[in-house]
């Protein structure tokens, strides 16, 4: 079991760091609200991922290509609308926002981020799908110990992200607006470049 808490850790870590929409999103937030008030996205995936797993352990080779295409673009929309957001905070001012969401609303709107983005189900259903399928077979408490260690270096990875960079945001406000807009123009990359896949089905 140790085995398979070890390589779920390393597999959630090497998940965690990968530059994505949701690791867009939870620095845009951090830098707009601050990281007390954004630390509870972390806990997003939690919420986001259950069905994730549920679906591509159990569709995603029977779904058509067109699903997968609808999803992407679905998700592109969504994350340039988060993108919008950021840069208008960015534009207005370096200030936190702290009348923004509440931390609860955060971590749903976090978790459909995350449900709308492809990459996360091509992970499960083509990455660590299979091995926690394996570890379960062997012993459910192989696949118990691999989901463990997935998650705790997934939140531990994730709250190290949004400290560092809430850190970077407080050494003032010209670089906390300069970190801002940079979150915004990578949440607007991702969103186009999901855009892009969902209209002519580009593969990565």
């Amino acid at each position: 079991m140790v085995v398979h808490v070890v390589q779920g850790a390393a597999y959630g870590f090497a998940a965690a760091v990968q530059p994505g929409p949701f690791q867009a999103y939870l620095i845009s937030q951090t830098l707009r609200r601050g990281w007390r008030r954004s630390l509870p996205i972390v806990l997003a995936p939690l919420v986001s991922d259950g069905p994730i797993i549920l679906l591509t352990l159990f569709a995603l080779s029977h779904v058509p290509p067109w699903w997968v295409q609808a999803l992407r673009f679905l998700g592109g929309l969504y994350i340039l609308y988060l993108a919008a957001g950021a840069w208008r905070s960015c534009r207005i001012s370096g200030k936190r926002d702290l009348g923004a969401q509440s931390g609860g609303r955060s971590v749903f709107q976090a978790a459909f981020v995350n449900l709308l983005n492809p990459s996360a189900y091509l992970y499960w259903g083509l990455v660590t799908g299979p091995l926690l399928i394996s570890g379960w077979r062997e012993n459910p408490a192989n696949g118990v110990g691999f989901l463990v260690g997935f998650y705790v270096a997934v939140v531990a990875s994730l709250a190290g992200i949004l400290l560092t960079f809430a850190y970077a945001g407080q050494r003032g406000d010209k670089l906390n607006r300069w970190l801002q807009g940079a979150s915004g123009i990578a949440l607007a990359g991702f969103g186009l470049y999901q855009l892009a896949l969902g209209v002519w089905g580009w593969r990565p």
